[in-house]
């Protein structure tokens, strides 16, 4: 039913196509004082990675390091991802993490320990505000990006805000969610497409419709690890298709996205989540490789000034812009 009152269907949310750069970690600068990463395009590509839930912290640093070193080699900003929290796992004996408290302890640690940004996922409005004062991008699970309390509590904190698109949603539908997130006070949105429901146990990536969210005005990323899930596949837990990962990543590289996400463990047959398909983190390097030079011939056919511009607008703005 409307909200007029009329009983008519209003017209979906439209957002400008004109995706302006967000920087990530601006006002939280880390020991390396490089600055904020910047994410949009004409730029590098963004790389958001780390183990699914958080792991022990020898194994947390492990993956963060060497996820590091390969981006900074590579000239590629990085953002360091882990959840403390997996409220979706499709057993109840699933292991779910450490917890909020002791999960972004931990996560504190490493943003410090590794000097990069970081993000987690939240699943609740009241994670928001404590997660927002740890991490520097706040992620929307795909099953709850049409939460409306939880995108407003995200926006609120100020953050910029990475949500995955629904694996039952149209992409023009994700218009909504950005006009919900915006209007709440974020400050940049991401979008992630992370594969389409197609009948059970089964997901595909969309190309017409990854074109499609990248028409949104947003900076658009691409879920290279839980694009390959065959959902609920696995009885007691989802299974995958890992083999699959790196043809799906260089294509939407090529298609134009502006960040990859990714989870990798070094042996991910022993990862307390997402083990079907995570990838195994010695492999890892030489796939950021070949993202890395996709990106640069397609920038090379694609003059990367437009982006460049924009990149010097946006920074202007960040620094007259209040702190929080």
């Amino acid at each position: 039913m409307s909200g007029s009152g009329t009983g008519a269907p209003q017209e979906p949310a439209t957002v400008s196509t004109r995706a302006a750069p967000i920087p990530i970690g601006q006002d939280r600068l880390g020991p390396d004082q490089r600055g904020p990463r910047w994410v949009g395009p004409g730029l590098p590509l963004l790389v958001i990675g780390g183990p699914c839930v958080l792991e022990t912290p020898q194994i947390n640093e492990r993956i963060g390091t060497t996820l590091r070193d390969c981006c900074a080699a590579l000239e590629l900003p990085y953002v360091f991802k882990a959840s403390f929290d997996k409220a979706n796992r499709t057993s109840i004996h699933s292991p779910r993490g450490p917890g909020m408290e002791a999960g972004l302890a931990e996560i504190a640690r490493l943003r410090e320990r590794l000097g990069v940004p970081v993000t987690t996922d939240i699943h609740e409005p009241a994670q928001a505000a404590p997660a927002a004062a740890v991490v520097d991008l706040l992620q929307i699970p795909a099953f709850l990006c049409r939460q409306t309390d939880l995108l407003v509590a995200a926006g609120a904190t100020g953050r910029p805000v990475n949500v995955k698109k629904g694996q039952f949603m149209a992409p023009a539908e994700m218009a909504n969610v950005v006009q919900k997130l915006r209007e709440a006070g974020a400050r940049g949105v991401i979008l992630t497409e992370r594969g389409t429901f197609f009948g059970y146990h089964r997901l595909v990536t969309d190309f017409i419709g990854l074109g499609d969210l990248m028409s949104l005005g947003s900076p658009v990323c691409f879920d290279v690890t839980h694009s390959t899930q065959l959902p609920g596949a696995g009885g007691t837990a989802t299974a995958g298709r890992p083999d699959r990962a790196a043809l799906l990543a260089r294509a939407a590289v090529a298609a134009g996205v502006d960040a990859i996400f990714l989870e990798c463990h070094p042996e991910p047959a022993r990862s307390l989540s997402d083990s079907a398909t995570a990838l195994p983190l010695h492999e890892v390097p030489a796939l950021l490789r070949s993202l890395a030079a996709i990106r640069s011939a397609c920038s090379s056919a694609s003059p990367v000034a437009p982006g460049l511009d924009r990149l010097a607008e946006a920074a202007a703005a960040v620094r007259a812009a209040p702190r929080s």
